[in-house]
């Protein structure tokens, strides 16, 4: 299987849309990361991160037949199959269906000033609450302790909200080996969201730079503020049923405004749970749509 190579805003970004070109879930897919996101502060991304994946062998690499079969009782399980990808259907653009409501714009200038303050003294007192790790050359994020890492995001988000001068409670939880969620709860906390969430795209992707600080790799982040990812996931779940509605009566495909990565997985999984409609995705970062078309059945 040959290799594909895309690039996203994050390594996430990137590996979703090389599954998008591939067609397979995650677990039949196998990545390389290239290129590492080098971004600044709210939104000025100085590199993309870029990665490269194929579908995962379906049959033992040659070497393998050739080993002791005893050595064989040791080694992986057999590969899953992959799904081919699915053929798009002809399909003609809708008109623009009403879209969810965003997070209203607050103040630029307040919120550059607050940012570049805290961009400074919190990262510095996040990085001082974790434990060091013995400095044994670059260690992988993996081998790092788990809590410790969640204790770092909890320090940066609260001095962050103290340089915002706002009011909000901060929790970090573990969700599994290889995920942080990360919440601020409070009232007033829109100068952290910003104007369709882009304050809060910002926000993660610094939280995240304190995540890497001591090497490429770490456990997924997910922030959410003020509820606001939430509302935004239940609004576009209640949008694509809409949609979807449309394509069962009308019989022809629509195609949606481009999205982000995460909502246009909001999509993807509304859609699987919907009798006789399918989605695919097609376009490049950023423009990368999704389109929801009949079943072929």
């Amino acid at each position: 299987m040959e290799w594909v190579e895309t690039t996203g805003r994050t390594v996430e970004e990137a590996k979703d849309a090389a599954l998008d070109q591939l067609g397979v879930d995650e677990q039949d897919a196998e990545f390389e990361v290239l290129e590492e996101a080098k971004s600044g502060l709210f939104g000025r991304l100085r590199q993309e991160a870029r990665v490269r994946a194929r579908v995962r062998p379906t049959t033992p690499r040659p070497k393998v037949d050739r080993r002791d079969r005893r050595k064989k009782a040791a080694g992986d399980g057999p590969a899953t199959e992959d799904a081919p990808p699915t053929k798009a259907a002809p399909r003609k653009r809708a008109p623009k269906a009403e879209r969810p409501a965003d997070a209203p714009a607050e103040a630029p200038a307040k919120a550059t000033k607050a940012a570049s303050k805290a961009a400074k003294a919190p990262a510095k007192r996040a990085t001082k609450s974790a434990p060091k790790q013995p400095t044994t050359g670059a260690a992988p994020m993996d081998d790092l302790d788990l809590d410790a890492q969640a204790a770092n995001i909890r320090s940066f988000l609260d001095g962050l909200v103290d340089a915002f001068d706002l009011q909000g409670d901060v929790t970090v939880d573990i969700v599994d080996d290889d995920t942080l969620e990360a919440r601020v709860d409070g009232d007033d906390l829109g100068l952290l969201i910003g104007p369709k969430g882009q304050t809060l795209q910002s926000v993660q992707e610094l939280a995240r730079a304190v995540l890497q600080k001591d090497g490429p790799g770490g456990p997924r982040l997910r922030l959410d503020v003020g509820g606001y990812r939430e509302r935004r996931r239940e609004a576009l779940e209640r949008f694509t049923k809409g949609i979807a509605e449309q394509v069962l009566a009308s019989g022809s495909a629509t195609s949606l405004e481009p999205m982000g990565a995460a909502d246009r997985k909001v999509v993807h999984d509304t859609v699987n749970d919907i009798a006789g409609v399918r989605t695919i995705s097609e376009g490049e970062e950023p423009r990368r749509r999704v389109v929801i078309l009949p079943d072929e059945d």
